[in-house]
């Protein structure tokens, strides 16, 4: 297996135009979002996801988005061969956690106790 890395591509004027145009949108958005707070929320809202997908859009037509989009499809793939555990597995897993994480507690208490009393023995403080 050969692993391929590119260096500092070419960037397209495109694309450094697009990237440009969405660094813009998503600042007047803030400001717009700043400037219009006593609207109500949800025309506010639906206001700033028309922009979320625009900027998506837009994004998606550089070539770090299309690299992107590539990355989702495959991922959303892999995430289809996972083996998910039941429900037992589940339970069984989280009780052996939990049983595991109070005996360490216990074990780190114990240990904190005894040199806490060793100091205490060896500087006077009997308590």
């Amino acid at each position: 297996m050969t692993l391929n890395i590119k260096t500092e591509q070419a960037k397209s004027p495109w694309d450094r135009a697009i990237w440009l145009f969405v660094l813009l949108l998503i600042a007047a958005l803030a400001v717009a979002n700043y400037y219009f707070a006593d609207q109500s929320a949800p025309l506010r809202m639906t206001w700033s996801l028309l922009a979320l997908i625009l900027t998506l859009g837009l994004a998606s037509f550089t070539e770090k988005g299309k690299r992107f989009w590539i990355f989702a499809k495959d991922s959303k793939i892999e995430l289809r061969k996972v083996v998910w555990p039941t429900r037992q597995e589940t339970i069984q897993s989280t009780i052996i956690i939990v049983v595991v994480v109070v005996a360490m507690a216990l074990f780190l208490w114990g240990i904190d106790s005894v040199l806490l009393w060793g100091v205490r023995f060896f500087t006077g403080q009997r308590g």
